[in-house]
């Protein structure tokens, strides 16, 4: 038997495991897996930017190898593996995972693809200059130190962290019984938030919601603010603003979507094109998932799928089979992928060592008490520097003015010792100061340097007065803080790059997938209709033959063109007097050398046989207080309230009712209070108050507008609504134009056979084509012939001449071929054009033209 000494007592093994473990659960929470909320860092990552900052790597400084880092870390404050360390440093570089890195790394750091960085031998780092904003004071005694693991160094226990790291950043960390995840924000809203925080302490969440719309995830896409949640009381489901929810409380749910655009490829098949991804999505793996639910049948329509990343940007090309529907692809997408995906919010973080689930204003309110702290702490350093030199300068200041009585004292000293104490007592002097007049070089004897430590000090006082104001205001410390701030946003802040929408819910439609952009329609007189991107025709001089934009069948011309945004309504008003309604971008896309589709087999136009489209308007919507005036070839004209044609069936309507003889040929939009202005074949223009014509039904039939000569050939080639300083832009069969203003001709009564609009000459002008009213210089026209040749020009380039004038040539023409059609857009400011006469780059226009109304 062995005799238990005094230093063994008994313990239950279920107490001792209790007891064991929750000092091991604390050591891991406080010492390895949550992030300290002053400064956002965890324990591994504050050693590893301390480091560097021991060692020189500033953002201005040459790289070092990883491994030299990693082994100072090591070494000196952080007692465990080399790979999970290296692991830190790694994600601390990558501008996936940081929304602004603190570590510049110059080598392979990984990928969006989950590729492993090479080893630390290879790589090398240096901090970048936000991380240098994290550790800037910290010389200057600002936040406390301790000793490291084996009491040979000291190490920071929270960095000064000018910016709120926490919420900049992000962290993410699984600790014993609990986890953290906060998303990366935006530097410029969070210290926009923290300004306001400041500045009215009582603000709510909501308050700061203003300031700060959601995280800002460094890989893009796009957030959604509200959400469908259950009510935990009633069991009916209702919209919440989720965001709003996950700031208040510092737990919730948002989800992300990736970034994704409809591009045309071959013939008629469409591709998504994925250029960013939800926040922490491995690319490889997501395309290995989406071809698994190919291969099993889980996704449908799929028939190619290809990673297009480069240097440049991120790109996954899904190419959609030709019969499948492209949005429904992309719901599966979403639903079956990471494409789209939850973030779940957890703000849990170290406050004064214990882990506390923190609100948005929480987060805020800590880091603006550790700035004062910092401020305070800096300041007061600052001052103790500035009294100690003052102190010296002082001394020298009397050592100065007894020179003399001074240098005789030191001299009848035996050493040194004695000269100071001498000092000392003679002219009551510190030893500091003495000291200070010992090591003096004769050098500041010097007139100008006797004058120079007048004025430092005269300086060091002065910052003493306003170092000891600052300590005595608060007010001034919080300025202090909001210009540290100001200056973050101004140098770092940088654009969003995560959208924020409103509904995750809502069920994606066709037009929410298809861009906004301005394309070509065109349509022949056999009915074959397409469309365009408007920049598929280079521009051009005046005179140029242009390039074939319609391939047309034998006897089958080019008879309608117009220039329209994909999201507009297209209305169809048939030859019959009948109208059908379209999306713009429902209407097939083709190439130049395409002739089109016909146009019954449009969704939405059901034509009967030898019925064909004579005029086309597009409308962004259905404004009330609007109307339709109609003009047909005989010279009717009609006007119906907009809305009326509204809804419209896909058999069709009817818009006016015609004798046998006539056509519906014009249609545009009015106010109600407008001019109106019908020009005939002939060459002459009615002009009118759209007062003369009384609104009527659909089923009307219509008032005479203009009376037409008797002559060969002669009806109306067009009808609009004035817009005010507009010219008219007049073109010839043979491809004669210029520009005529509205305003000289007079309004005159309808009903009359108009004045002359442009001077005809017989066979060298052909009749009157087309006449499209331009309001712009800066407008582009778009030419079509009878044979599909197409001219894209500049307006300027057409000069404008009296009504008796014929212009000059505009389109040149190959033989037999003739002008049917003209059309006029704006092209955004920003476009490149390139206006080589033998063509050169596509154009791209940025911005909707004016809708062109009738046979334009």
């Amino acid at each position: 038997m062995i005799d238990n000494p005094g230093n063994i007592r008994t313990v239950r093994v279920e107490d001792e495991m209790k007891v064991s473990y929750l000092d091991y659960a604390m050591s891991v929470i406080v010492s390895r897996a949550l992030p300290d909320v002053r400064d956002g860092l965890k324990p591994v990552h504050r050693r590893i930017l301390y480091t560097m900052g021991e060692m020189g790597l500033s953002a201005t400084s040459s790289y070092r190898k990883c491994a030299a880092i990693v082994g100072e870390v090591m070494g000196k404050y952080h007692p465990h593996g080399d790979v999970a360390l290296y692991d830190a440093l790694v994600r601390l570089a990558q501008d996936f995972s940081m929304r602004y890195p603190l570590i510049d790394g110059q080598g392979n750091f990984g990928s969006v693809d989950g590729d492993a960085p090479a080893a630390m031998r290879y790589t090398e780092a240096r901090l970048t200059a936000v991380a240098g904003e994290m550790l800037a004071d910290i010389d200057k005694e600002t936040v406390d130190f301790e000793d490291n693991y084996d009491g040979t160094q000291k190490q920071p226990t929270v960095l000064p962290a000018k910016l709120p790291n926490l919420l900049v950043n992000g962290s993410s960390g699984i600790a014993v019984g609990m986890a953290t995840n906060i998303p990366p924000h935006h530097l410029g809203e969070i210290v926009d938030a923290t300004i306001a925080l400041i500045e009215d302490p009582e603000i709510t969440s909501d308050g700061l919601c203003q300031y700060v719309s959601g995280p800002d995830f460094p890989t893009g896409g796009t957030i959604f603010r509200l959400e469908k949640q259950r009510n935990a009381i009633t069991g009916e489901w209702e919209t919440v603003d989720a965001i709003r929810q996950m700031y208040a409380h510092g737990r919730g749910r948002v989800v992300m979507q990736a970034q994704v655009a409809f591009e045309e490829t071959r013939g008629d098949r469409m591709a998504i094109v994925v250029t960013e991804l939800p926040y922490q999505v491995n690319k490889a793996a997501l395309l290995e998932k989406i071809a698994d639910l190919v291969k099993d049948k889980r996704i449908d329509g799929i028939a190619d799928l290809r990673d297009e990343s480069d240097r440049d940007g991120m790109r996954m090309f899904i190419e959609v089979k030709r019969d499948s529907n492209p949005r429904s692809v992309l719901n599966n997408l979403f639903k079956h992928t990471a494409l789209q995906a939850a973030f779940n919010m957890n703000m849990l973080a170290l406050v004064d060592g214990q882990p506390q689930t923190l609100p948005l204003k929480s987060v805020l309110q800590h880091h603006v008490a550790h700035r004062r702290e910092i401020v305070r702490r800096r300041t007061e350093f600052d001052l103790g520097r500035a009294r100690a030199r003052a102190h010296i300068l002082e001394g020298l200041k009397t050592a100065l003015d007894h020179l003399d009585e001074v240098i005789k004292t030191i001299r009848a000293s035996a050493d040194t010792d004695v000269a100071r104490t001498n000092l000392m007592t003679k002219f009551d002097l510190s030893e500091l100061q003495a000291q200070a007049i010992l090591d003096m070089r004769l050098a500041r004897l010097a007139a100008l340097e006797r004058t120079k430590i007048e004025d430092e000090y005269l300086e060091v006082i002065q910052l003493i007065a306003e170092l000891e104001d600052i300590l005595a205001n608060p007010a001034r410390v919080l300025a202090i803080i909001k210009d540290e701030l100001l200056d973050l946003k101004k140098r770092y802040a940088g654009e969003r790059r995560t959208r924020v929408a409103d509904d995750a819910s809502r069920e994606l439609t066709d037009e929410d997938l298809i861009a906004d952009e301005d394309v070509v329609v065109t349509i022949s007189g056999r009915g074959y209709i397409k469309r365009q991107p408007v920049d598929t025709y280079r521009r051009q001089h005046r005179g140029g033959k242009g390039i074939i934009g319609h391939v047309t069948r034998e006897e089958d011309a080019v008879e309608h063109l117009l220039v329209a945004s994909t999201h507009d309504w297209a209305l169809f008003f048939t030859n019959r007097g009948r109208v059908f309604s379209a999306k713009v971008h429902a209407i097939p896309d083709a190439s130049r050398q395409a002739k089109g589709l016909p146009i019954i087999n449009m969704p939405g136009v059901q034509v009967e046989a030898g019925e064909v489209p004579m005029a086309t308007i597009t409308l962004p919507e259905f404004a009330a207080g609007s109307y339709l005036v109609m003009a047909t070839r005989r010279g009717i004209i009609k006007k119906t309230p907009l809305e009326q044609f509204e809804r419209v069936r896909s058999t069709g309507i009817r818009a006016i009712t015609l004798d046998e003889e006539d056509e519906l040929a014009w249609v545009d939009v009015s106010s109600g209070e407008d001019d109106v202005i019908i020009a005939t074949a002939q060459g002459m223009l009615a002009k009118f108050h759209e007062n003369e014509v009384r609104a009527m039904g659909r089923e009307a039939g219509g008032v005479i507008g203009i009376r037409l000569l008797k002559r060969e050939g002669d009806e109306v080639v067009a009808m609009s609504v004035v817009q005010p300083g507009a010219d008219l832009l007049v073109l010839s069969e043979t491809g004669y134009g210029k520009r005529v203003s509205i305003d000289d001709f007079r309004i005159k009564h309808r009903g009359g056979q108009g004045v002359r609009l442009i001077s005809l000459e017989g066979r060298k002008t052909g009749l009157v084509a087309a006449v499209q009213q331009v309001t712009d210089l800066d407008e582009e026209l778009v030419l079509i012939s009878a044979q599909g040749q197409v001219v894209r020009t500049e307006l300027d380039t057409v000069n404008r001449y009296s009504p008796n004038a014929r212009g000059v040539i505009v389109m040149r023409l190959n033989e037999g071929d003739r002008v049917v059609g003209i059309a006029a857009f704006r092209p955004g400011l920003a476009e490149a054009l390139d206006s080589d006469d033998n063509g050169g780059p596509d154009a791209s226009p940025g911005g909707p033209g004016p809708s062109v109304g009738g046979t334009s």
